[in-house]
This record gives structure tokens, C-alpha cells and sequence, in this order.
């Protein structure tokens, strides 16, 4: 097969070929959604990782991450340049540091496998590379805090592979996303017997992910809710200014007096300005009394400061029928809090962003009550990490997430961050709340279809019904531990073929 390819692996064309492959990656993703590039753009890097020594593996997978990151998390500059108010240099050296930095992955990925796995082309493109992949995905939603952005299993959601999601999580949509990724470059390279078995194993995986999909894994509970999400718009380079925190309080609370008689009104992360403590006693207390009365319970997000610890919390409250806090446990670096504060506080304003201070919540807290129910709440990018989101249910009835998009202006990332929540929903079974500063908020259903969503930049009131639902999707029960043993499985069978090789056989290559 590497014969076949020589041409397009050679050194700087298959050095082109993963950059251009990696740049080509984001549009697989939302807001343009053309799902097969997810498909298409690791085939081509895995073709220049054929035949290719450890180290250009390494430097082809970096050009690739650079190419994938690159593109696909440019809305960093945004973050740091229009709102963080670092100088055009400051900002483009910034995200061009955290760009290399997150390439590293892919290269790793690539090294990995060409470096532990010396195998035939058939085995080295069907079991390392997919298992390879996955395993550094999932690494890099683990490792210094976790960045799972852009895990290209977000990219099925409205392809057939979704279905794998509530059996075994996104991480699982990712393998079966770079198998076919494998199983298309037999299929267009390999020996005739070996290109029926791609076609069929293709025609299984995606039929099968698609009858996955017509599954129901949870039950639906009682009646719908009639449910609404604010989305204030108020600009983030006016938000926190002290003169701007009473038209603020007297826009949320305009809103939400609209739409009064609602069984649940969800506020977005930090849609108040002023800690919980300053308006506890009058804004929030009339607030608490007026919704009882008609009965509507209230999820918004405020800050709350303990005053004896001096230690502030990223929070969202319920008001209404019960009072309750969730404190944000996965803090955004630089965004709720600057590592190495010691040297960097005050180095350039970048570090010194309105609220960059807050501490972590318990790991264990309980959950929220609202409308009746018993209510998964996550803050921000909290709900792209599905490991954390499963730890309330199955208790949950459904899922809320408030966000501030404001950070990231118009870019790709509003449109990302909704795919992910979009994500799971699937994944848990449970219907998602998520509203957002100034879009996209949105109500998504148990199967991660969007039933009403807001537009961009406009201060707007979705409204809509959300299903509260019971029961545990297979991942729920389990989380990412099933697709950790196939990766230890396959990795082991790679290593150790001849102890594992009567499981199942892979198919001679050609002469």
C-alpha cells in the first residue's frame, strides 16, 4: 500500500498534505457542519504518517495540529484582543503560542504510533492509528485542566456515528470517526479482497451507529415544561462597568416579569454584575417572592463572595420554590482564574480580566432543585467535559448550562460551544437549557436536536417546552471506561499479536 502512495508522502508534499488536511478539519465542525471532513482530513494524515520515520510522523502531526488549531480555535485572538486589550502583537504571539502548544497532540499522536507500532500498512492504518487518535484526544481533555475542544466526534452529531454517543460518549463517536477514516483508505488502496472487507465493515459501523440512534435510552417524565432562557446581550466592554449594574438588574428582571406563569426561566453565567450578598436581601428576596407567587422557578448566575475566606465563586442559584447555589468546580485558565498569579497579576491587562479570581467549588455538591425537579447545572465550558456532566444523573431530570459567549465576539466558538452542549444531551439522554450573555441560547431535546435557539447579538427571550426525562444512557452508567479498555485492548493486541491473535484476524498484505 505505501508503494501506491509514494508520491503524496514523499517530504514536503506529505508535509503540505497534513497541513492542508489539519486547516480543512474545523469545517467538519459547526456553524458550517460538512461532517465527512472529519472523515477525509485524518485519511489524508494518515497517509503521510504512512511509511514515515518516528520524528517526520511527529512533524507531520504537528503541521496538522497546527493547521486544525490554527483555524479551528483562531477565536482566541478574539478573547485576548478585543476583550482582553492586549496589542495586536501581545495577542497574535499569545494565541500563536497556544496553538503550538495544543499541536502537540497530534504530533504526539503520530510519533506514538509510528514509533511503538513498526506494523504492516493494513494493521498499522486500521488499529494504531484510530486507537492512537482517541488516546490522545482524550488525553488532552485530561491533562493541565483539559482542552476537549475540537475532539472530532462533536463533528457526527448530525451524521449516522451520533449514535454511538449515549453508549460510549464522544470520545467513542471519535474512534468510530477515525476507523472510517482508516477503513476509506483501504477501501481506496488496498488489494481488491481487502477493500470488500472495508466496505463492509463501513456499511456495519455506519448502519449500525444509525440504528443505535432510533434507541430510546431514557423515559420521558411527566409533562413537559414550559421553560424560557434570557439572553440580556448587554456588551462585554460595558458589562462590569459600575454604572451599568442597574440597567443590567432591571433588564433581567424586565424579561423574566414577560414571562411570569413559565414553570422554569434560566439566566446565563454571570448575567448579574454584583455579588450575591449586595442584593440578597432586596433584588433577589422580591425577585424569590414575585416568582412563587406565579409559580415559576429561576436559575440565574451571579458571583458569590464568602466574606470570611475572602474567596469568590463563579456560581448559578436557584430562586423560587427552593434556594440553592452550584459553584463552578472546573475553572477556565485565564478566564475565572490566572495561573502563576504571583508573576503574572498585573504583567498586562490580558491578566487582570474582570473576575479572574475565583476559586473552585466542591467537588461534591449537591444538585439544584427547580420546577420540581432535580437539575444538572454546569457553568461554561463545564459541559464539554461529559465525564463531569454524568456525575449528577442519573438523578437529574434535565440539564442547564449557563454561559458568557461574550468573550469570544462573532466567531467560530459560540457555534463550537453550542455543538458540544448539543453533545451531551445526547450522550446523557436528559434535554439541555443552556443560555447564553448574547447567543447562541438554545433548548436542546434528549437526541441533541435543537427544538428553539436565539439569534446572535440580540437581546432575546427563547422560549419553548423541555422534556424532563428518567433512566441512564448506557455512558452515563459507565463514562469513558468502555472506550479506555478497547484502546487497551487494541494496543495490546498490537504489541503482543501473537498471545491475543486467536481473538480475531486482521487479513494477510499484499504481496
Amino acid at each position: 500500500m505505501t508503494d501506491s502512495l509514494h508520491p503524496v508522502t514523499r517530504a514536503w508534499r506529505g508535509d503540505v498534505l497534513a497541513l492542508l488536511a489539519g486547516a480543512a478539519l474545523p469545517f467538519a465542525f459547526a456553524p458550517l457542519s460538512w461532517f465527512p471532513l472529519a472523515v477525509i482530513s485524518p485519511a489524508l494524515l494518515f497517509i503521510t504518517w504512512l511509511g514515515a520515520t518516528p520524528r517526520r510522523a511527529l512533524w507531520r502531526g504537528y503541521l496538522f495540529g497546527l493547521g486544525q488549531f490554527g483555524v479551528g480555535v483562531s477565536w482566541v485572538y478574539v478573547a485576548i484582543h478585543d476583550f482582553g486589550y492586549a496589542s495586536v502583537p501581545l495577542a497574535v504571539f499569545l494565541t500563536a503560542l497556544f496553538v503550538a502548544f495544543i499541536a502537540l497532540f497530534p504530533a504526539l499522536t503520530g510519533y506514538f504510533a509510528a514509533r511503538l507500532f513498526p506494523l504492516p500498512d493494513n494493521r498499522k492504518i486500521l488499529l494504531a492509528f484510530p486507537a492512537a487518535w482517541t488516546l490522545f484526544e482524550w488525553l488532552r481533555g485530561w491533562i493541565f485542566t483539559g482542552f476537549p475542544w475540537l475532539n472530532i466526534g462533536y463533528s457526527q452529531i448530525d451524521a449516522p456515528l451520533s449514535g454511538i454517543a449515549p453508549l460510549l460518549g464522544v470520545y467513542g463517536v471519535s474512534w468510530a470517526t477515525v476507523f472510517s477514516a482508516a477503513l476509506l483508505i483501504v477501501l481506496l488502496c488496498a488489494e481488491k479482497s481487502m477493500k470488500l472487507r472495508a466496505l463492509v465493515a463501513l456499511a456495519l459501523l455506519w448502519g449500525g451507529s444509525a440504528l443505535l440512534g432510533r434507541m430510546e435510552w431514557t423515559q420521558p417524565l411527566d409533562a413537559p415544561l414550559k421553560v424560557s432562557l434570557v439572553q440580556g446581550n448587554i456588551p462585554q466592554d460595558i458589562k462590569w462597568q459600575p454604572e451599568q449594574r442597574q440597567r443590567t438588574l432591571d433588564l433581567y428582571a424586565g424579561l423574566t416579569r414577560q414571562r411570569w406563569g413559565d414553570d422554569l426561566i434560566v439566566w446565563p453565567e454571570a448575567a448579574l454584575t454584583v455579588f450575591y450578598h449586595e442584593i440578597a436581601g432586596n433584588y433577589l428576596a422580591r425577585l424569590g417572592d414575585e416568582a412563587r407567587a406565579q409559580g415559576t422557578d429561576l436559575i440565574i448566575g451571579l458571583s458569590v463572595a464568602d466574606l470570611e475566606t475572602r474567596r469568590y465563586y463563579n456560581s448559578m442559584m436557584s430562586v423560587g420554590t427552593s434556594e440553592g447555589f452550584y459553584f463552578k468546580r472546573h475553572l477556565v485558565p485565564f478566564g475565572d482564574y490566572v495561573p502563576f498569579e504571583k508573576w503574572l497579576r498585573g504583567l498586562i491587562k490580558f491578566f487582570d480580566l474582570p473576575m479572574s479570581g475565583y476559586s473552585p467549588g466542591p467537588e461534591r455538591q449537591a444538585l439544584l432543585a427547580a420546577a420540581g425537579y432535580k437539575v444538572g447545572v454546569s457553568i461554561c465550558y463545564e459541559d464539554i467535559f461529559g465525564e463531569e456532566i454524568i456525575e449528577g444523573l442519573p438523578e437529574a431530570a434535565l440539564l442547564v448550562n449557563g454561559t458568557n459567549n461574550a468573550w469570544y465576539g462573532d466567531s467560530l466558538a459560540p457555534h463550537q460551544a453550542l455543538q458540544m452542549s448539543r453533545m451531551r444531551a445526547l450522550e446523557t439522554g436528559r434535554a439541555m437549557l443552556r443560555a447564553t450573555t448574547n447567543g447562541i441560547s438554545a433548548i436542546i431535546d434528549a437526541r441533541g436536536k435543537i427544538l428553539a435557539r436565539s439569534p446572535q447579538f440580540e437581546t432575546h427571550v427563547v422560549t419553548g417546552e423541555a422534556q424532563p426525562r428518567r433512566g441512564a444512557a448506557p455512558y452515563v452508567r459507565w463514562g469513558n471506561y468502555p472506550v479506555l479498555a478497547l484502546l487497551l485492548f487494541l494496543f495490546a493486541w498490537l504489541l503482543f499479536p501473537r498471545k491475543i491473535s486467536h481473538f480475531t484476524r486482521i487479513g494477510k498484505e499484499p504481496d
